[in-house]
């Protein structure tokens, strides 16, 4: 799959984790977020994503897009291209981070990540985010919602990752 022209790449990346936010077995992810996003944030090809604060309000919404479960722990970023974020996935600290999820996150094996191009100056919300997650969960890779197996130029979750095409 090939760039659309004006378009740049958004990503939903979505857990649920195993325990609450202030539980003394889950502090080593919390400790590390502002870490992440911060390197996130300073990478070559990052544009935006979703604030905390705003991600917080959507998190805990019970009537919001993520149904409001007090555990779900997610990014919604904006990236140049699918270098860009494949680079920051597996080439940074956020690599630590993943390798780790096992500890944190509930059901690590379901679809947790989703991909989309988005036009150039464009913020995703997060009910567009959840509709094209939900489009990958129900329908598979496709130009509507994807994962990095559809994205021909994408090769470091191929030997960085321990699961199939959906994980970030």
């Amino acid at each position: 799959m090939k760039q659309p022209a004006g378009h740049h790449l958004a990503e939903l990346n979505l857990g649920i984790l195993k325990y609450d936010w202030d539980d003394p077995r889950v502090q080593g992810f919390v400790d590390g977020l502002d870490l992440v996003n911060g390197v996130a944030q300073r990478s070559p090809g990052f544009i935006w994503m979703m604030s905390e604060d705003e991600m917080n309000q959507e998190q805990r919404a019970s009537d919001g897009a993520l149904g409001g479960n007090p555990r779900t722990a997610s990014t919604l970023s904006v990236w140049r291209d699918v270098s860009s974020l494949e680079h920051f996935v597996w080439n940074t600290v956020h690599k630590q981070f993943y390798d780790r999820k096992a500890e944190w996150y509930d059901a690590v094996e379901s679809l947790r990540f989703a991909m989309w191009w988005v036009p150039i100056g464009h913020q995703p919300t997060m009910t567009e985010a959840m509709a094209r997650f939900r489009h990958l969960g129900d329908h598979g890779d496709s130009d509507h919602a994807f994962g990095w197996a559809h994205v021909k130029q994408a090769q470091l979750w191929k030997t960085k990752s321990c699961d199939e095409g959906t994980a970030a």
